[in-house]
């Protein structure tokens, strides 16, 4: 059910020749069950490759926000997507000055709503059980979005390194 693969594709923006992290071993592309079970697996991988960083590493990206984020894709990924295969989690840490990219891929081609900034104008509805999940990650998330891939979509954000001296302990 888990596997790691190969280096992952080019992120959003890089050029067309960067395929690859910075260092081997800096990339993960992980399979998880189409099921809630991927939640809490997709949570338990990121935090152990974000602590796996080293405590004296530059800079490395909040891995509670990591984790939220993370949560948040892959609920969305197996509540809004038909359960015809598995969902892969991609973990990209990045070269100077650090961060991180994390992608879910799923097999549903159509975009995930909203990845902009919402109007200022309409609130949120403090008591609807959905929809805050699109929100935490144009909020807390460096950058965000969406593309096509050869069997569905992967929708991404990036988080990026902080400071050794700004972090909590």
């Amino acid at each position: 059910m888990l596997e790691a693969t190969g280096p992952v594709a080019a992120r959003p923006g890089a050029a067309a020749t960067d395929t690859t992290a910075a260092d081997p071993g800096t990339s993960w592309r992980i399979r998880l069950p189409h099921t809630t079970a991927a939640v809490p697996i997709a949570r338990a991988l990121i935090r152990t490759a974000l602590t796996d960083i080293g405590p004296g590493a530059a800079e490395r990206p909040d891995s509670d926000t990591a984790e939220l984020l993370t949560a948040e894709l892959v609920a969305n990924a197996v509540e809004h997507t038909a359960g015809a295969g598995p969902i892969e989690l991609v973990v990209e840490l990045l070269p100077a000055p650090g961060g991180c990219q994390i992608e879910v891929h799923d097999s549903q081609p159509a975009g995930p709503g909203e990845l902009v900034c919402p109007d200022p104008e309409v609130g949120v509805d403090p008591w609807q059980e959905h929809g805050r999940g699109l929100l935490l990650i144009r909020a807390l998330s460096s950058d965000c979005g969406h593309r096509p891939t050869a069997h569905g979509k992967a929708v991404w954000f990036t988080l990026p390194g902080i400071p050794a001296q700004r972090r909590h302990p």
